[in-house]
């Protein structure tokens, strides 16, 4: 009986990772697209930048400022930059899962929040710090600076104050990493379940209307991203 339970244990974990876009074949890895993880990590972060602003905004918290803190906001979204880090760092699609890990054990700490200027910077940082400790190979910070559209005494600086506050413990166990899995999931059906919400009172003309201008912008948003040049983002964040 424990035998079979862990099987299907291991097979829902392997239909998780298969969903998120964790597991390519590698005969498909040179034409994959973008893995859902990307949308839904992006997603997820957007929620949760929306919330602390809203927070903050009403004087409910009070936010320290961080190394993690730009000037102003960045003029690429979460997932545009989401995608970019993935196209260009050539990472795996789990250091992305490993990222919001860090990012979330990074955020427990007193009256440090995650806000517009803070979650580009997070992001790149660990995600690299993720690509570091898992891939079997990656780059300098020089390069991932670049990625990032920083400097590379920034990046030093990111990696190394996320490093010292998380004390240097990057291991994560499979339940965790399950369990992270499980929650960009439910992100994925929570988004399932809004859509139909969002089209009540509407037409049906015009909820087909309005569902192709989205995916019309979406799709041109995607293809001006794979063509902007690493100049677009110097300086960005």
């Amino acid at each position: 009986m424990a035998m079979g339970s862990s099987t299907t244990h291991g097979c829902d974990e392997l239909e998780s990772y298969s969903s998120l876009g964790l597991i390519v074949p590698q005969s498909q890895k040179k034409h994959a697209e973008y893995p859902k993880v990307l949308f839904l990590l992006s997603t997820y972060l957007d929620k949760v930048v929306q919330r602390n602003e809203e927070l903050l905004g009403s004087n409910k918290i009070r936010e320290s400022t961080t190394v993690f803190h730009g000037q102003r906001v960045p003029d690429l979204s979460i997932k545009l930059y989401a995608e970019r880090i993935f196209k260009y760092a050539q990472c795996s699609p789990s250091c992305f899962v490993l990222g919001l890990i860090y990012m979330e054990r990074y955020l427990q700490q007193p009256n440090i929040y995650m806000t517009s200027l803070s979650v580009h910077r997070l992001l790149i940082a660990s995600v690299v710090v993720a690509a570091k400790f898992t891939d079997d190979s990656f780059f300098n910070n020089a390069y991932y600076g670049k990625v990032g559209g920083i400097s590379t005494r920034e990046m030093n600086r990111l990696e190394l104050d996320l490093l010292f506050s998380l004390d240097f413990r990057l291991r994560v166990n499979l339940e965790t990493f399950g369990s992270y899995c499980l929650k960009l999931e439910k992100e994925a059906l929570a988004l399932v379940l809004e859509r139909p919400i969002q089209a009540q009172g509407a037409s049906r003309t015009k909820c087909l209307s309005r569902n192709s201008s989205a995916d019309e912008t979406w799709k041109h948003e995607l293809a001006r991203e794979r063509y902007t040049s690493a100049q677009a983002l110097q300086g960005c964040i």
